[in-house]
């Protein structure tokens, strides 16, 4: 995911996406964990996601 394009996005469109990134994190680090996981790019993928939304929504001036 673009920077440009999380900025397009609304504080509250911003937050909802972060909680599914959140939950989604969760279920890859348990696959992680029990030794399903294919692809463990998508872990890293994942946190730097969440990063760029939090220093979005830390420009917007919105508390995460």
């Amino acid at each position: 995911m673009k920077v440009n394009e999380i900025r397009a996005k609304s504080a509250e469109e911003l937050k909802t996406q972060l909680l599914d990134l959140h939950k989604e994190q969760f279920n890859l680090r348990m696959q992680k964990a029990t030794g399903q996981l294919s692809k463990p790019d998508q872990l890293q993928k994942l946190r730097k996601d969440i990063a760029r939304i939090n220093m979005v929504l830390g420009e917007m001036g919105v508390k995460a």
